[in-house]
């Protein structure tokens, strides 16, 4: 019997990566809104809420 062949190869999206840019954007957004940010902090969680939690989850 021949040798099973090797496993799948590694999808090119990887969720995870998704995830943990969706992560380090609100965690820096809700950062930024703790200190008194009014201008960076609002840009950053909407790109974490609205960008790249979606494509995460679609991932």
């Amino acid at each position: 019997m021949s040798k099973a062949t090797q496993s799948e190869t590694p999808s090119t999206s990887r969720p995870g990566l998704w995830w943990g840019l969706a992560a380090a954007t609100l965690a820096l957004g809700y950062a930024d809104l703790w200190r008194g940010g009014i201008t960076v902090a609002p840009i950053l969680l909407i790109i974490g809420y609205c960008i790249l939690v979606p494509i995460a989850i679609l991932k």
